[in-house]
C-alpha cells in the first residue's frame, strides 16, 4: 500500500511536468467532442426525449462515492461524466484518504467539470470541534468547489446555519443544503422543513437536498421499505414555491422511477451509487420498460381523446 501512494505521487509530479493536468486535458477534450446522438449512431429518439446539457440546473444527478479508486474513478468519468454534475466524497470518508491521493482525486472529477464535495458529516464534525474556517480553507486548498451544510446528526442553530451558509459562499463555494434527520425515530414535519428550504435558499444556498441516506429507507419521507410516505411528500409540496429546488436523494430504482414518473426526467436527483449512473440516465431518457411505458401510455391516452373527439 505504502508503494501504491509513492507510485501515485510520483505520477502526479510527472504530470505536472510534462505539461499539466493530465485529467484536464481529458476532460476538456471529452467535453469538447461532437458526441453521436447515440451510442450506435442510428436515427432514433430517445422516448423520453434529450436532457439539458451541463452545467445544469435541473435534472442533476448527485452520486455518493464511498472510497472508489482512482482508477475505479476514472473508468466511471469516462463512462459517464456527461451524466453526473455532483461528486459526494460520502461521509467524512476523505479524512482516511492519503493527501497526495485525495488532490489527484479531486483533480481528477474537477476536470470533467463535476463539482466534487465532502459529505454533510464531515462539516457537521468540523462545526462541533470549532474548526469550521479551517475546514473551509483547506477545502478550497484541496480543489473542492462545493460545500453541504447539514444538521443530519447533530442539532445546529438557526442563526449559525444561516452564518455557515453565508460565510462558505462568501469563501467562493457553492453550497448545498440538506434537510431531514439521519435518525428513523426522528419525524419528519413538512411545514418546518419547507420553512428550512426557503431559509436555506434565502441564505444562499444553490440547492436543498432531502435526505435519504444511502440505504433510502427509514427516514424522512421513506418509510422502512424505501417507499414515499405520499401524505408527507404531498404536504411539502404543496408548502414549495419550486420543487426544483431540491434534490431528492433517491438511491433504490424504485424511488428514482416514481420521482421520474412525477416530475419527468429533468428532476434532481441523489445519493445515486456509481454503478447505477448509467441505469438512472436510462431512466431518464426512457431507454428501460419502467419509463418508456409512460410513453406509449401518453400516446393511448392521446388515441382515446382523439377518438372521442371524432
Amino acid at each position: 500500500m505504502k508503494d501504491f501512494y509513492y507510485v501515485t505521487l510520483l505520477q502526479y509530479l510527472k504530470n505536472k511536468i510534462d505539461g499539466g493536468n493530465k485529467y484536464l486535458k481529458r476532460g476538456e477534450s471529452a467535453l469538447k467532442e461532437t458526441r453521436v446522438h447515440n451510442g450506435w449512431g442510428l436515427d432514433f429518439s430517445f422516448p423520453l426525449g434529450n436532457r439539458f446539457p451541463k452545467p445544469r440546473i435541473s435534472g442533476i444527478t448527485m452520486i455518493i462515492d464511498k472510497g472508489m479508486g482512482l482508477r475505479e474513478t476514472e473508468d466511471l468519468l469516462e463512462m459517464g461524466a456527461e451524466f453526473i454534475d455532483f461528486w459526494k466524497l460520502g461521509f467524512a470518508t476523505s479524512a482516511l484518504y492519503h493527501q497526495q491521493f485525495l488532490k489527484e482525486k479531486i483533480e481528477m472529477i474537477n476536470a470533467y467539470r463535476i463539482r466534487i464535495y465532502p459529505g454533510g458529516t464531515f462539516f457537521e464534525i468540523a462545526i462541533t470541534q470549532g474548526k469550521f474556517a479551517s475546514f473551509l480553507e483547506r477545502a478550497k486548498e484541496l480543489g473542492f468547489s462545493t460545500i453541504e451544510i447539514s444538521d443530519g446528526t447533530i442539532h445546529l442553530p438557526p442563526q449559525e446555519r444561516s452564518l455557515s451558509i453565508r460565510t462558505a459562499k462568501e469563501k467562493g463555494f457553492l453550497v448545498l443544503t440538506e434537510i431531514g434527520k439521519k435518525n428513523s425515530l426522528e419525524d419528519f414535519q413538512p411545514e418546518l422543513m419547507a420553512a428550512q428550504v426557503g431559509k436555506d435558499l434565502d441564505d444562499g444556498a444553490f440547492k436543498v437536498i432531502l435526505e435519504a441516506r444511502e440505504s433510502g429507507k427509514g427516514v424522512t419521507i421513506y418509510n422502512e421499505e424505501g417507499n414515499i410516505k405520499t401524505e408527507k411528500l404531498t404536504k411539502l409540496l404543496t408548502l414549495l414555491p419550486d420543487p426544483n429546488k431540491l434534490i431528492w436523494e433517491a438511491p433504490l430504482k424504485s424511488q428514482q422511477i416514481e420521482f421520474i414518473t412525477m416530475f419527468g426526467s429533468e428532476v434532481n436527483l441523489g445519493n445515486i451509487h456509481s454503478k447505477d449512473v448509467i441505469s438512472l440516465e436510462s431512466l431518464r431518457r426512457g431507454l428501460r420498460s419502467d419509463t418508456f411505458k409512460l410513453v406509449l401510455k401518453k400516446k393511448d391516452n392521446k388515441k382515446q381523446i382523439d377518438a372521442v373527439s371524432e
